[in-house]
């Protein structure tokens, strides 16, 4: 099958907005820095420049209900300059493969360290020091390639649980990459949800490539609906969502938080913290840890006993 490739250049403070609306459209969104400061002493170590703006990606199958998908992201993309959020470019569309959608990435991609995790292309031999856990994880058409900093610091909050829990939730899970991580440094058993079929099935396979396709258990569907029982209830909750989602469903995702048990939220831009915190709490969580890096805002809670 083809695919349309739909591309915006949005500055830091528009790209949660525009990654909800390329949500929409059901087939997977990805965040991409524009430029990267990498450590000159260390290629592995790198971070997004905060004065540059991301790319956001969505891609639609190339077929009759294109054209009605493309006017209707246009049309929103226009609405959103009436709330004087700072600069978003011009729709871009172009066809697209799948695999030129790989072979784009190949060309930049590098491996990323975060703690004791290392995020690498299986394209790239790695030599993994004393106490490293590489996780291999080819781009494909889902977030959450460890280069964004939302995705980033759930990865670092997840280092700090000790010990791990045994079983893990992660709604909303993209490429799998949290799961996956949260297995290699201890878990037992992850359920991994999506409403997206495109990430589901980029799910299962970066598990099976990462040597826990059986231990990871995925779901197309998201907290509050079918396919999850809303009495499963877990030591470890996983959410790197978007600041209105986190709020629209801060009753749903607590539910799935056992007494005693820690929620890891993140997608949240700084702007809208204080409201995420206030959803959350009022659910019944209490703020453990915020990490905060002037753009982006992630939170470690707690389900009171």
């Amino acid at each position: 099958m083809g695919w349309l490739e739909l591309t915006v250049e949005a500055d830091v403070e528009a790209v949660e907005a525009v990654s909800e609306i390329f949500g929409r459209l059901g087939h997977g969104a990805a965040i991409q820095p524009t430029k990267l400061i990498h450590d000159p002493h260390d290629e592995s170590k790198a971070r997004e420049d905060p004065l540059a703006p991301y790319i956001v990606t969505a891609h639609i199958p190339d077929d009759g209900a294109a054209a009605d998908a493309i006017s209707s992201t246009e049309q929103a993309l226009w609405h959103l300059q009436a709330f004087g959020l700072r600069p978003v470019g011009s729709l871009a569309v172009r066809p697209v493969a799948e695999v030129d959608w790989t072979e784009a990435w190949k060309a930049e991609y590098r491996p990323q360290r975060i703690g004791r995790l290392v995020i690498t292309p299986s394209w790239l031999e790695t030599t993994a020091a004393a106490g490293d856990v590489v996780i291999r994880l080819d781009p494909g058409m889902a977030f959450g390639t460890g280069l964004h900093p939302t995705t980033r610091a759930c990865l670092e909050l997840l280092q700090r649980m000790k010990p791990m829990p045994a079983s893990v939730l992660d709604v909303g899970s993209g490429s799998g990459i949290l799961g996956i991580a949260a297995l290699r440094l201890g878990a037992q058993h992850v359920v991994a949800l999506d409403t997206d079929p495109v990430a589901v099935d980029a799910t299962a396979a970066n598990a099976a490539t990462n040597g826990v396709g059986d231990r990871l258990e995925t779901r197309e569907g998201t907290v509050g609906r079918p396919p999850v029982n809303p009495a499963e209830r877990f030591p470890l909750v996983l959410a790197n969502l978007v600041a209105t989602l986190l709020v629209d469903r801060a009753e749903g995702l607590t539910a799935h938080v056992e007494e005693g048990g820690t929620l890891i939220a993140s997608g949240i831009i700084a702007l809208r913290g204080d409201e995420v915190v206030t959803a959350l709490e009022g659910a019944g969580l209490v703020l453990v840890e915020r990490l905060d890096d002037g753009e982006w805002l992630s939170l470690r809670m707690r389900r009171a006993t």
